[in-house]
C-alpha cells in the first residue's frame, strides 16, 4: 500500500523491542514526556505488514460549519480486540509492566493513524475523552515510518504561566523517528495540547500507534 525510501529500508534488526529505558522531560503543571528512541526494532517489516493488514478507514468531521475529510487514515482497536501484529501485543504488555507503578493499570486499547504524506496531520488537541479530562493518565505512542515532529504546547493557565517562567514560552518540538517511543504522562492530556503539523516537500508515510488505558481517548 505504502512504501518507504532511503535509510528507512536499511532496518536489518529482527522484529522486537529494545530495553525500555526512556528519558523523561518534566513539563509544567504536572505533565511530563518520556522518550525512548529506537525502542521497536525490525520496523521496516512491521510497517509493511501494518500498511497492508490494517483496515484503514477514512473519517469525516465537522469544522467551520462544514463536513471535511480527516487528514489521515484511522483504525481503533478496542479492549480485547487482537492487534494486527504480535510485536504490538508485546509492546503493550511491556509498557503495562514498566509503567504499572505510576499508572496503576494496564494499557488496554490501541489507536492507529496512517499519515500518507506531509499533507496528513493532526491539529492541536488533548486526549480528553473519558477519564483523562479530569485524571492523570498516560498515552504511549510508537512511531513507524518517516520521521515527523510532535509538537506540545501548554493549554491550562497554570501550565502557560509555569512554562513561560521556565524561559521556553513557545511550543516544544520532539522529533519522532522510526521505532521511537513517546509517552505523554501525568496531567499532559488535560493541561497540554499536542499536534503533528503538515509538512512541505517530499515526506514519506508514517504510522502512529497510540496505546491507552481504559476509558481514555
Amino acid at each position: 500500500m505504502f512504501g518507504m525510501q532511503g535509510s528507512l529500508l536499511d532496518d536489518i534488526d529482527e522484529i522486537g523491542l529494545r530495553p525500555l529505558e526512556p528519558t523523561r522531560t518534566p513539563l509544567a503543571d504536572g505533565a511530563w514526556v518520556d522518550v525512548c528512541p529506537g525502542w521497536l526494532t525490525g520496523v521496516g517489516d512491521v510497517f509493511a505488514h501494518l500498511s497492508q493488514a490494517v483496515e484503514w478507514r477514512a473519517e469525516r468531521r465537522w469544522m467551520y460549519e462544514r463536513e471535511v475529510d480527516t487528514p489521515r487514515l484511522l483504525r481503533f482497536y478496542a479492549e480485547g480486540e487482537a492487534l494486527p501484529h504480535p510485536v504490538l501485543e508485546h509492546a503493550r504488555d511491556a509498557l503495562s509492566r514498566h509503567y504499572t507503578r505510576e499508572l496503576g493499570e494496564p494499557f488496554t486499547t490501541a489507536g492507529m493513524c496512517l499519515y500518507r504524506d506531509g499533507n496528513d496531520s493532526v491539529a492541536w488537541h488533548g486526549d480528553t475523552l473519558g477519564r483523562s479530562s479530569t485524571h492523570d493518565t498516560m498515552v504511549a505512542i510508537v512511531s513507524l515510518g518517516a520521521p515527523r515532529p510532535l509538537l506540545l504546547r501548554p493549554a491550562s493557565e497554570r501550565a502557560k504561566r509555569e512554562h513561560q517562567r521556565s524561559g521556553h514560552g513557545g511550543s516544544l518540538r520532539f522529533h519522532v523517528g522510526h521505532g521511537d517511543l513517546v509517552v505523554m504522562g501525568g496531567s499532559c492530556q488535560r493541561t497540554w495540547q499536542h499536534a503533528v503539523p503538515k509538512l512541505t516537500g517530499s515526506v514519506g508515510p508514517r504510522i502512529s500507534v497510540q496505546f491507552r488505558p481504559h476509558d481514555v481517548r
